[in-house]
């Protein structure tokens, strides 16, 4: 085979179901499994299993769930999952910021041992002193990857880990007498939107700091927009642009200097593993997402860890409980004095924990360096082929290298040739690949961005460029096939009104047909 045959956009053709809502299917009567009465003998001994519950815990009326038969439901989700795409399928460098790597697969092999699915949350220590440990060596392991203290693994990804470290800016400034005062966050604007969004939820006011013009967070602004009202810094980097902000120890000094924290989105840490670390950056707090950068699948959503770190200063301020080692046994520490509390139920997804414990075991602190500078080569190589297809940017810091990602431009092509970023990802999904546009607000036009990680090979990243490149084609000689694709997906163009008016927003199925009616 060629090597010019071999990195061409395959010919893809995806199933595509015309198929319904689960609920739509719902039949009266129609059952999946028949729940079998209790035995007498069962029913002696331990009784019917539902008079022992309280009349006020019980259902006055069934759950509105759809009545439908195994067969029908099998059939349902396996057509669904035909019409997916993703890491263990495709060339998933189009995802972009959501670090999409292989995860192996002998991981879900430990994920599935009964002794890890059949956990429950609330076994007495003694008897799960296993997931303790290996929960606690994982905190280890952080420690010194971030350079931190300790590490909570409670908050259920990368959002609720930062409004996690917004609470403990809070109950900080709180226990020093100044919350009331201390009522600004600062943030970036290429940072991730969270960072700004979960400050906001925690009652701060955000302040937002644009590039200066070299493309990097203005340290002139911050130090204007710095006061005795600063309760904090929560800032990405590299940011969501791939760009790292080289003054960020400036940075951090004079938010300490005013009297703030300082917190550390490190969500984008895929390229910068035993590269650089939040400490020497002075940081007061962190946090990895152990389904991103320690390869536990990405899940869309969930399931996930936002694991936090916080200095020695800031222990007594994590969520409870944390992990803890006495020299005998492993437990779980509830009495942390100026605890924020809880942000989820228990003290971690234990499955996402564990295959972050074996990639890092596996991999050791050569592996982690050698995965960081991979996924740097891949990025700046891709980085180099894209900026020569015309029509493609890469706006802000345009000399300088990236990081582990790039949010891209398609403003040039779509002036010349009335081609926008949604078409195109339209019809890349016809060769099987994904694009992602970007995050709000869109300060990069046109944005795209990808993030090849250290997974791909060379000809898988020019097997995607050649695809982007046959797109640009197609939009200067036959503009209209791009318009109307995709012609083989199952990806469709959608009105966006709906999603700018939260009146017509439906969360639920039942919140849907209250709206429907209406």
């Amino acid at each position: 085979m060629s090597e010019r045959k071999k990195v061409q956009p395959r010919n893809f053709h995806q199933a595509r179901w015309n198929e319904p809502v689960i609920f739509d299917l719902h039949t009266e009567g129609e059952r999946g499994i028949l729940v079998p009465s209790v035995e007498e003998e069962i029913k002696a001994s331990i009784g019917d299993g539902l008079s022992a519950v309280p009349d006020h815990l019980r259902r006055k009326f069934p759950p509105a769930l759809p009545e439908i038969s195994q067969m029908r439901v099998l059939k349902h989700f396996l057509r669904l999952s035909q019409q997916c795409l993703g890491a263990d399928l495709n060339v998933d460098i189009g995802q972009g910021t959501c670090t999409m790597k292989y995860s192996p697969k002998i991981h879900e092999m430990l994920v599935r041992l009964p002794q890890v699915a059949e956990l429950h949350p609330l076994q007495e220590e003694r008897t799960v002193q296993g997931a303790l440990e290996i929960i606690h060596s994982l905190d280890l392991f952080l420690r010194e990857i971030s350079g931190l203290d300790f590490f909570s693994f409670q908050p259920g990804g990368g959002a609720a880990a930062i409004l996690a470290m917004a609470s403990i800016f809070h109950a900080y400034h709180k226990k020093k007498g100044e919350d009331r005062r201390r009522d600004e966050v600062i943030t970036t604007i290429f940072s991730h939107p969270s960072d700004a969004a979960a400050a906001a939820v925690k009652g701060y006011k955000i302040i937002t700091l644009y590039p200066d013009e070299r493309g990097y967070p203005d340290v002139e602004a911050l130090r204007e927009a710095v006061s005795d009202r600063t309760a904090g810094l929560l800032i990405t980097n590299p940011e969501d642009t791939g760009i790292f902000n080289p003054r960020i120890a400036e940075f951090t000094r004079i938010i300490h200097e005013a009297g703030g924290l300082c917190g550390y989105d490190q969500a984008n840490a895929n390229g910068i593993l035993g590269i650089t670390r939040a400490r020497e950056a002075d940081f007061d707090l962190c946090f990895f997402n152990l389904h991103k950068t320690f390869s536990s699948p990405h899940g869309c959503g969930g399931p996930a860890v936002g694991a936090m770190g916080v200095r020695k200063k800031l222990k007594d301020f994590l969520p409870v409980p944390i992990v803890e080692f006495d020299g005998g046994k492993y437990f779980l520490n509830q009495d942390l004095p100026h605890s924020i509390g809880k942000v989820r139920g228990y003290c971690c997804v234990f499955p996402v924990v564990l295959r972050a414990y074996a990639w890092i075991l596996n991999l050791g602190a050569a592996g982690l360096n050698e995965a960081a500078r991979v996924a740097v080569l891949n990025n700046n190589y891709v980085l180099e082929k894209i900026k020569r297809i015309n029509g493609a940017s890469a706006p802000y810091a345009e000399e300088h290298h990236r990081i582990e990602q790039v949010r891209y431009s398609w403003e040039k092509l779509t002036r010349e040739t009335g081609i926008t970023t949604e078409d195109v990802i339209c019809r890349m999904a016809d060769f099987g690949f994904h694009l992602w546009t970007s995050h709000h607000p869109f300060i990069v036009p046109e944005p795209f961005t990808i993030e090849p990680t250290e997974s791909y090979s060379k000809d898988e990243l020019d097997e995607y460029i050649n695809g982007l490149k046959k797109v640009v084609e197609e939009a200067r000689t036959d503009p209209e096939k791009v318009k109307k694709a995709p012609h083989n997906s199952v990806v469709h163009k959608i009105d966006p009104s709906p999603l700018d008016d939260p009146e017509r927003w439906a969360i639920t199925w039942r919140a849907y047909l209250k709206k429907s009616e209406a």
